[in-house]
């Protein structure tokens, strides 16, 4: 389901409501957003903090650290060396690379740590990607997909 401009800034809103302030539940968050204007409810507000990353610590609500652009850059210049991307259960991708390629197509996908990869393992020519669960597996091939131009989900 495609984002709407409304989401899109409740989100911004929700990300720098947690950057500056220590939010503990999504009550809280959902007062703070109707003071704001936005009409959220509790639901919406949970599929945002899920779609954000956002994790529940001790001092209330976090966000992953944001990507380093250099990274996500560095993404784009090793993309040329995916052949094939595609789903292998509810939390792995595997990726096919050229030949002795997949070591650092893995290592520049281990640092632009998005919030979905748990971590990487790869071969000469594979990578297994695993992932939080499923929805984060679909989350990652959408951003692999727009990241890496070449690839195709089989």
């Amino acid at each position: 389901m495609p984002v709407t401009i409304q989401q899109q800034g409740r989100r911004q809103l929700i990300m720098e409501l947690l950057a500056n302030h220590s939010i503990h539940n999504q009550a809280e968050l959902v007062q703070l957003l109707r003071v704001q204007g936005y009409d959220a409810t509790q639901s919406s507000v949970s599929r945002d903090l899920r779609d954000l990353g956002a994790v529940k610590l001790k001092g209330g609500y976090s966000l992953p650290e944001r990507p380093d652009q250099d990274n996500e850059h560095s993404l784009g210049m090793v993309s040329e060396f995916v052949r094939a991307l595609r789903s292998a259960g509810p939390n792995l991708i595997v990726i096919n690379t050229a030949i002795g390629a997949a070591n650092r197509v893995a290592l520049v996908l281990d640092r632009v740590s998005w919030p979905e990869i748990v971590g990487t393992v790869s071969g000469d020519d594979t990578i297994f990607v695993a992932t939080t669960g499923m929805a984060a597996q679909k989350r990652l091939v959408a951003r692999l997909q727009g990241s890496i131009s070449s690839t195709e989900l089989q």
